[in-house]
C-alpha cells in the first residue's frame, strides 16, 4: 500500500521559508534552503535541471520517484505562484488543500476544500499505487493530527534563519518518530523518520 510522506528542506531552527514569503515574493529570503539542489555534479533522475551531490541525489531521487500525487497547502501554493498552473513534481498530480475558493486553479490541479482526510484519499486514488507527498507545514500538521503520515523526511540545511514560516505547527499531542536513515551531504543532512 502506498505511504503518505512529507519531505521538506528546513533550517536548523525549523523554518521552511525565509522572512517575507508570499505571492510574488516566493519563499522569502530563505532560498538558500534549496541550494543543495544545485551544488553537485550528479543530475537528478526525476527532476530536470537539478545537479546534486552524489549522496543527495541518491536520497532525493529515491523519495521523489516514490511520489504519484501531492497534497499541497494553500500557503505553499500561493508562495510558489501556483506552480505556473501545473505541479511542482514532474510526475505527480497536485491536490491543493484550502478552505476557500481558488479561482486560479487549472485543469491540471485539483482543489479540495473538505479537509485533510478527503485530500489524502483523493491523492491516493490518483497516485496509481505510488506514495502521496505532503507539501506545507499546515498540511503536515493536519495529517499528523489525523494519524495519516507514515514518514517525515527533513533535508536539514545548516543555517539559522531566525524567522519565516515554521515547518512544524502546533499539534494536540506528541508525535513519536523513529530515525530510519541519516545521510550527511554537502550543504544538507538528510534525515528520514518513520512516524510511530
Amino acid at each position: 500500500m502506498s505511504k503518505v510522506i512529507s519531505a521538506h528542506s528546513v533550517s536548523v531552527d525549523g523554518f521552511i521559508t525565509g522572512h517575507g514569503p508570499g505571492a510574488g515574493h516566493g519563499l522569502g529570503d530563505g532560498t538558500m534552503l534549496f541550494d543543495w539542489y544545485f551544488n553537485g555534479d550528479t543530475p537528478s533522475q526525476v527532476f530536470d535541471g537539478f545537479k546534486l551531490s552524489e549522496p543527495s541525489a541518491r536520497v532525493f531521487d529515491a523519495a521523489a520517484a516514490r511520489v504519484g500525487a501531492l497534497v499541497i497547502g494553500r500557503n505553499t501554493y500561493e508562495d510558489s505562484d501556483h506552480f505556473g498552473g501545473g505541479s511542482p513534481h514532474p510526475a505527480a498530480r497536485p491536490f491543493i488543500l484550502s478552505h476557500r475558493y481558488a479561482p486560479e486553479i487549472t485543469e491540471r490541479q485539483t482543489l479540495i476544500t473538505t479537509g485533510i482526510r478527503d485530500a489524502i484519499a483523493a491523492a491516493r486514488a490518483a497516485a496509481g499505487g505510488k506514495d502521496v507527498g505532503l507539501m506545507g507545514g499546515g498540511v503536515l500538521a493536519s495529517a499528523l493530527e489525523a494519524g495519516l503520515v507514515d514518514e517525515v523526511i527533513l533535508h536539514q540545511v545548516p543555517i539559522l534563519l531566525g524567522g519565516g514560516r515554521p515547518f512544524f505547527q502546533a499539534l494536540p499531542q506528541h508525535v513519536h518518530l523513529r530515525l530510519i536513515e541519516a545521510v550527511p551531504a554537502p550543504g544538507v543532512t538528510h534525515l528520514r523518520y518513520e512516524v510511530r
